[in-house]
């Protein structure tokens, strides 16, 4: 806190913040009625980055019949790192990465209508997992909220709609309902207006959405958390999807509101605090105790602020410790989503945040950034107890290497000439057609360390079978496997020293694909003479082993991307603002693109590129535009004379230039949209669409 006599030196406190003013996209919430009600969120500058652009699949599915996980959020009150859709710099911003234990992901913060981050729906969606936002009423404000709000049946059904409009213009699934307020015994009729109202209208807008209800307020209209379902709470269960039950409940409770709800106790969310505070279990690192007890009584569970782990700094560091505290989830609750499900199939292993980014193996970023919206598919690593007791370490590293985005899987510890280690990968439902399926992954090593993939399949008629691909034969654990697929010819990267492509097309007609498994091993001399000296050399000392698998790609062979020609597509610029200092001026502009009519291809996502043009410099024509690995715009350190430049990615049709710093010998700068589609490939630069802004004489 500065001092009363330093005020005059400190800078004017930041203009109020103006969603209608073009600025760096951000997502944030409705404070108010008002502004809920004059929907002036749609017109907001935001309002178009804000949308999810990945669809759930399969498309309007209903939960499954079965205990299930939600999550909520409530992370350091919401909107931190998250709140910045084109992505921040903070490489250890918080994540989660093991979506295929969750089935229903909530963002909470204490705003009266908390609009989930599309960071987080397009990465939930992406793995199967269906994304609600939150509507709390709390306190004094909260409760002269919900009397305007109850004030009338129209007034409670206009509000209701308003929150159906949002969740379907910004591509989440439906609400928590969360009122922490007392409410007049004379407005419940109304409040169970605002829920059935509003549940309907999810439902008729878009199927398989859900709105679940949170036990607070009672039928009474008292502010009374029943920690189980009752009689009390009952009616707001029966108007609504589910009920998300307090967490101080006792040991017999899981099994009396399921025997309330009859055929609906898979709707019953029991309630866990991470934080511990007053939960049943403890929570922590013990929250699987509660997980257990609700298991065994066949309801389901709500576990509350997973990001404790997080923010309490548990030891050693936060991606250990969080896969250790989910490991603890799993096991009591086990793997409820599986993928590959479809084709294509792609995964870099990206976490959604890092120190670096590259593109098919060329580094293009070199500082820290997050976007948890450049998840990719996450693996279904298995954390294990005593990491000592591993010869090799496997995990997704952010210092090492990436072949595509930030992420891979680095594999580095010891291991012995005849053996090899088993990595659990992917637990898929992929059914395997008539079309051979293309099976690409990208490895970097050192010394003879090889990767290879283990692939599980099954079929009612024939049982299962598994396949090895490999670089060589194995002999020394062939036997293992129903059949090696030996890579004969695997490709160098020409843009990428020291990755290898493997590829390998597969035929299974009538099996299905349930799981990938990476395979570490060593690789055999090739003659026998080389074989007697490694003999002699190697005895059952283990020696070093280190290698990185960079990203794995399935697709039929039909699946290959035409992207359309840079001509299909139209590009502009807007809300242009000129800024800077004598001798260097900066541009901010919003960048946005659409393709003309006759084409239907949407991609998932977009790179951008930035070539700085000098005056009467025409790059010649068939040279290709060299990329170079930059800061961010807003951490350049200076760096602005480099052509080729990377400034993000977008996952929808815009995207903001922010503050760019523009050297006095440029005269114009060409901005480049990269397509990519949800194979992992991307379009030639040079055939990409661009906008060109002559900043010369400006």
């Amino acid at each position: 806190m500065p001092n009363q006599s330093d005020d005059h030196n400190s800078d004017p406190p930041p203009p109020p913040f103006d969603p209608s003013k073009p600025s760096i996209p951000i997502s944030y919430p409705i404070n108010s009625l008002e502004d809920l009600d004059s929907a002036s969120y749609f017109t907001s500058f935001h309002y178009p980055f804000n949308k999810s652009t990945v669809p759930l699949h399969p498309p309007n599915s209903a939960l499954p019949p079965r205990p299930r996980l939600l999550v909520c959020h409530d992370m350091q009150g919401g909107y931190v790192d998250d709140k910045w859709i084109q992505g921040g710099h903070n490489s250890g911003a918080y994540a989660i990465w093991h979506w295929y234990l969750i089935d229903v992901f909530v963002y909470f913060s204490h705003n009266l209508v908390t609009l989930p981050p599309p960071c987080w729906t397009n990465t939930a969606h992406r793995h199967g997992v269906k994304v609600l936002g939150t509507f709390i009423t709390e306190w004094d404000e909260g409760a002269a909220i919900c009397k305007k709000l109850l004030s009338t049946k129209e007034s409670a059904h206009k509000y209701a709609e308003r929150l159906a409009e949002l969740a379907v213009a910004l591509g989440f699934d439906g609400w928590l309902l969360n009122l922490e307020v007392k409410v007049d015994i004379g407005q419940i009729p109304n409040l169970k207006e605002f829920v059935s109202h509003l549940t309907q209208t999810m439902h008729s807008s878009l199927p398989g959405s859900l709105v679940i209800w949170y036990d607070s307020v009672t039928i009474d209209g008292e502010l009374s958390w029943q920690n189980q379902l009752n009689e009390k709470n009952k009616p707001f269960f029966d108007i609504s999807d589910g009920i998300f039950i307090n967490y101080t409940w006792k040991e017999d409770y899981p099994k009396l509101s399921a025997r309330v709800a009859g055929d609906r106790k898979f709707d019953v969310y029991l309630g866990i605090d991470v934080f511990g505070r007053g939960t049943f279990g403890g929570g922590q690192w013990t929250t699987n105790v509660a997980l257990d007890v609700i298991k065994k009584d066949d309801v389901s569970a709500a576990v509350f602020a997973p990001g404790w782990v997080y923010e309490t700094k548990q030891p050693p560091d936060f991606q250990t410790a969080q896969n250790r505290w989910w490991a603890l989830v799993e096991k009591s609750w086990g793997i409820v989503q599986k993928y590959p499900k479809v084709l294509p199939f792609y995964s870099n292993f990206d976490q959604g945040r890092g120190n670096h980014i590259s593109i098919d193996g060329a580094e293009v970023l070199s500082t820290q950034w997050n976007n948890i919206s450049s998840q990719s598919f996450q693996p279904f690593l298995e954390c294990v107890d005593d990491p000592t007791s591993k010869t090799i370490d496997v995990r997704v590293d952010c210092s090492e290497v990436s072949f595509s985005g930030g992420g891979n899987l680095t594999f580095k510890g010891t291991l012995e000439a005849k053996a090899y280690v088993s990595t659990r990968l992917f637990l898929g439902e992929l059914f395997m057609g008539g079309l051979p399926v293309r099976f690409t992954y990208s490895v970097k090593s050192e010394g003879n360390s090889q990767v290879g993939l283990s692939l599980e399949f099954s079929s009612e008629m024939e049982g299962k079978k598994k396949l090895l691909l490999a670089s060589q034969e194995t002999n020394q654990f062939s036997s293992k496997f129903d059949e090696t697929i030996v890579l004969h010819q695997p490709t160098k990267s020409e843009t990428a020293p020291g990755w290898v492509i493997q590829e390998s097309n597969i035929s299974m007609n009538g099996y299905t694909l349930t799981e990938i498994r990476a395979i570490c091993y060593r690789k055999q001399p090739e003659n026998s003479e080389h074989k007697s000296e490694a003999r002699s050399k190697t005895t059952q000392d283990p020696a070093e082993y280190f290698a990185v698998l960079g990203h794995i790609s399935i697709s039929t062979s039909v699946q290959n991307t035409e992207f359309p020609p840079s001509t299909s597509w139209i590009v502009e610029g807007k809300d242009v603002e000129w800024g800077g200092s004598q001798g260097s001026k900066t541009l901010s502009l919003k960048i946005s693109w659409k393709l003309k009519d006759g084409w239907s291809s949407r991609f998932p996502r977009y790179n951008i590129y930035v070539e700085k043009l000098k005056k009467q410099a025409v790059r010649p024509q068939g040279r290709k535009l060299e990329i170079r690995a930059l800061a961010p715009p807003n951490a350049r350190n200076g760096k602005t004379e480099v052509a080729g430049e990377y400034l993000g990615e977008s996952q929808v049709e815009a995207f903001y230039v922010s503050d760019f710093i523009i050297p006095s010998a440029i005269s114009s700068l060409k901005y480049i949209i990269q397509p990519c589609d949800s194979g992992g490939a991307s379009q030639v630069l040079d055939d990409a669409p661009f906008f060109q802004f002559n900043v010369e004489g400006q």
